[in-house]
This record gives structure tokens, C-alpha cells and sequence, in this order.
């Protein structure tokens, strides 16, 4: 675990058409250790046509707008590379993440230059037990009113720093 004068993790949320087979990701969002953002819609590849109007429900993104302001698999993936070259970078669902950065590589021809883990394995029993009520407390501190890929990163990013340096109340305490 990192101790709280270190230089927080790169953390990654993506944004996807859906859950399950088919599922593909829609925008990738990151915050680095020095907290730059970098967020980007996909364009669908061809054979990408899985859709939950429940998800578009959840993130606001529709087809037509990837269409429109989506890059190519291929552009996303270079950039994500050239940010995240050599760094581990945490997400909060590292299961479905890895499955969408795969699905994303893939049509791009290209390999990960970096390594995707869950944020989970930074936490100890007592930091996972005040994570909901510390996510909460940096969501209304930050104020980020759109559900998009990089400001779910940063929350992210933000609520690790949050439950890494705040001690565990004593018993008795408070």
C-alpha cells in the first residue's frame, strides 16, 4: 500500500455500451500521479453493435455523439499508451476494464504498453470500510456533475488519497 506521502496512482474508468457479451467501451478516461485528465470518446468499430439503453441511461452518452466526437480505436489506444507507457494503473472494475481495454487494443492492432490492477489490492480492511462514505464525501467536495469516464477518475484517484491518509477512528472515539 502506498504510504500517504507518495505520489497517488494513475486510475482509469471507461464508460461502455453495456455489460456482458458484446459489450464494448464508448470513452476511457484517466487521471495521472500529477492529476492530469485525459478523457476521449471511441467511435465504434463496425462489428461493435451491443447496446443497453440502460447504460446510456447511466453515462448520457448516445450513439449518434460517438459518431460525431468519437477518435478511432486506434487514436485512443496510442494515447492512452503514450500517457500510461510503464505505469500501473488502477480502476475500480478491473474485471469489465480489462475486458473494454482488450476489446479497444484489439481493434486497434496494438498491445497495452502499461498494466491494468484493481484498486482493491490497495486497500486494507479498514480503508475498503470507509470507502463508500469517503467516495461520497469527494463527490459533493469536487462537484463533478457529469457521469463521464475522467471525472470518474479523478473521484476515483481522490477517494484512494482520501482513504489511504485518514486514519481509522480509535475505539471509543467519536
Amino acid at each position: 500500500m502506498p504510504t500517504p506521502s507518495a505520489m497517488p496512482p494513475c486510475i482509469i474508468d471507461i464508460e461502455a455500451s453495456g455489460f456482458g457479451a458484446g459489450s464494448y467501451p464508448i470513452e476511457v478516461g484517466t487521471v495521472l500521479t500529477d492529476g492530469s485528465a485525459y478523457c476521449s470518446l471511441i467511435c465504434p468499430q463496425p462489428d461493435w453493435r451491443h447496446w443497453e439503453h440502460s447504460a446510456e441511461g447511466v453515462h448520457g452518452i448516445t450513439r449518434e455523439t460517438l459518431r460525431e466526437h468519437g477518435k478511432p480505436a486506434a487514436a485512443v489506444a496510442q494515447a492512452l499508451n503514450d500517457r500510461l507507457r510503464g505505469h500501473t494503473v488502477y480502476t475500480d472494475a478491473w474485471y469489465h476494464d480489462y475486458q473494454w481495454l482488450a476489446r479497444l487494443f484489439d481493434a486497434a492492432d496494438a498491445q497495452p504498453a502499461f498494466k491494468l490492477e484493481d484498486l482493491r489490492g490497495l486497500l486494507d480492511e479498514a480503508a475498503q470500510a470507509r470507502w463508500h462514505s469517503t467516495r461520497e464525501q469527494v463527490m459533493q467536495e469536487l462537484q463533478l456533475n457529469r457521469h463521464r469516464a475522467s471525472n470518474d477518475a479523478k473521484v476515483l484517484q481522490h477517494t484512494l488519497v482520501a482513504v489511504l491518509t485518514k486514519a481509522p477512528s480509535s475505539p471509543g472515539s467519536g
